[in-house]
């Protein structure tokens, strides 16, 4: 059976309740949706190993909110999309400490930018608080670093971030990343937040050592956008949704059989949304704000004018 490729709890589960048209509900893993500032939110929890092998995901809470309506530029998108991931934010970090926020990936490289873009949207203020601590009172610390990639710096993200934590001791770090997804229609349109840390290049299958709370010694909490879809995972989608196969008795499909292929041949190949440029940029703003209105007292008028 082909491999379909996702950084998305969410679709972890649908590619298992399609697996064998399973319409039964898989142990260990709890599914609820609800709305938050108007957009859909998702919520799959991993509760123990079974729903963890299930899945492919470690046990934990996956939240995925649906942004496909910020595209419709009505009253209010773009503030309520960062008061949804802020508001979920905050059900995940402690209520007190420094935060250290890490912006993952290559900005030389838009489809992988979306952290370090996002550390231009965040009120650094472990400075100030240490330099005018009167003045700063009110904000908590918050400190930004962008790892860059290893094959230009020589050095795991996972190092990097371990010294920082050591030398500066936040209570929680949030980490950000692309990640890929398996439908076209979330590329862009999903934001994932989970309390499980992350696995630096996932999103192309190019993974590094884990940021995590057993390997950090803190809370990591992961903040991923979907920006690229894997070609053969996108093939086998297509197929499926034409109904395409050559024998519906037949246990191997033409599905299987071109994706497979395309695996075989073309391992690497991903695809991208023609607008990537105007989306990673939106997106990494509205991650940037978020994580703002999670740490900081403030709303997102005055995180503009402090921004600029």
């Amino acid at each position: 059976m082909f491999a379909k490729r996702t950084d998305l709890a969410l679709e972890a589960h649908e590619i298992w309740r399609e697996s064998a048209e399973k319409i039964s509900r898989l142990s260990g893993v709890k599914s609820s949706k609800r709305r938050v500032e108007g957009y859909p939110v998702t919520t799959v929890e991993i509760l123990d190993g079974s729903g963890a092998d299930a899945l492919g995901k470690p046990v934990g809470h996956y939240i995925t909110i649906d942004l496909s309506g910020f595209r419709d530029r009505k009253p209010g998108f773009f503030d309520r999309a960062a008061r949804a991931v802020g508001k979920e934010l905050k059900n995940m970090i402690p209520e007190t400490g420094g935060a250290l926020v890490i912006g993952l990936g290559n900005d030389a490289m838009t489809p992988d930018a979306i952290g370090p873009l996002a550390l231009k949207h965040i009120l650094i203020t472990r400075h100030l608080i240490s330099n005018m601590p009167g003045q700063f009172a009110g904000f908590r610390q918050t400190a930004v670093f962008q790892t860059g990639v290893s094959g230009v710096t020589g050095i795991e993200s996972a190092e990097v971030v371990k010294g920082l934590i050591e030398r500066i001791q936040p209570a929680v770090v949030i980490a950000i990343d692309a990640l890929a997804s398996r439908r076209r229609a979330r590329l862009c349109n999903t934001i994932q937040i989970a309390d499980t840390g992350i696995l630096p290049g996932s999103g192309v299958g190019n993974h590094r050592a884990a940021l995590d709370q057993a390997s950090m010694g803190v809370p990591v909490i992961a903040v991923g956008v979907p920006t690229v879809i894997d070609a053969a995972t996108l093939a086998a989608d297509l197929l499926e949704e034409s109904g395409y196969l050559v024998n519906q008795n037949n246990q191997a499909n033409q599905t299987d059989i071109i994706s497979d292929d395309l695996r075989e041949h073309h391992d690497g190949l991903m695809v991208t949304p023609k607008e990537i440029d105007a989306q990673v940029r939106d997106l990494s703003k509205v991650i940037g704000y978020g994580i703002n209105w999670c740490l900081q007292d403030l709303e997102i008028p005055d995180m503009a004018e402090l921004l600029s």
